[in-house]
């Protein structure tokens, strides 16, 4: 599937209805998640491969996961962000086995893991449970991560290694009441990660 096309099947799913700040619900646009998808899809990391979306939300990277013949996972610790998530595996016909859990007790074996986690915007240091999750239950990582903390991310992940940096524009649309402009740009990075063994 092109690129292109798995962008324009995205569009189509429902994203937050109540996000929280607290837990950085920001939806990952479907532009972004194809992009990250179809990387992920030419280096062999999808199809066939067994997939977890850590921190799925309304799962977008977990349905074009599963698009592109993974057998997919999603995770997530939020009861109506999985019910949004259920309903859109639904819509798209796609099977996706979905989990609710927090992620520190959430445990297990993949291929590839995808994720778009807390930035840490809202509250220091939430992206740390994801990373260290990552890298526990992957093999290989793919990862959407605010630009500005290139190096830390780098330097988290050691001795794993970071096989490609991809920049990317990652819109922001005015979500919580703090947000002043309609629609805010953010440098962003989309890592490949290969675990060390």
């Amino acid at each position: 599937m092109k690129q292109r096309k798995l962008e324009i099947i995205l569009e189509q799913a429902k994203v937050f209805d109540f996000p929280s700040a607290e837990l950085e619900q920001y939806y990952t646009p479907a532009t972004v998640a194809a992009r990250l998808l179809h990387f992920a899809f030419l280096r062999g990391d999808i199809a066939s491969k067994r997939v977890v979306d850590l921190g799925c939300g309304t799962g977008v990277l977990a349905l074009g996961a599963a698009l592109l013949g993974g057998v997919v996972t999603g995770v997530d610790s939020d009861d109506r962000a999985l019910e949004i998530a259920q309903d859109n595996a639904k819509a798209l016909d796609v099977d996706v086995t979905w989990l609710k859990s927090d992620i520190g007790s959430f445990d297990g074996s993949y291929d590839t893991v995808i994720m778009n986690p807390p930035f840490g915007a809202q509250k220091r240091r939430s992206d740390r449970p994801f990373l260290r999750k990552a890298v526990s239950v992957g093999q290989v990582i793919y990862l959407l991560h605010n630009a500005v903390v290139n190096g830390f991310v780098r330097h988290f992940v050691e001795p794993h290694r970071v096989t490609d940096a991809i920049s990317v524009k990652l819109p922001i649309a005015h979500t919580f009441k703090f947000h002043k402009d309609e629609v805010r740009y953010v440098d962003a990075i989309i890592y490949r990660i290969e675990v060390a063994h």
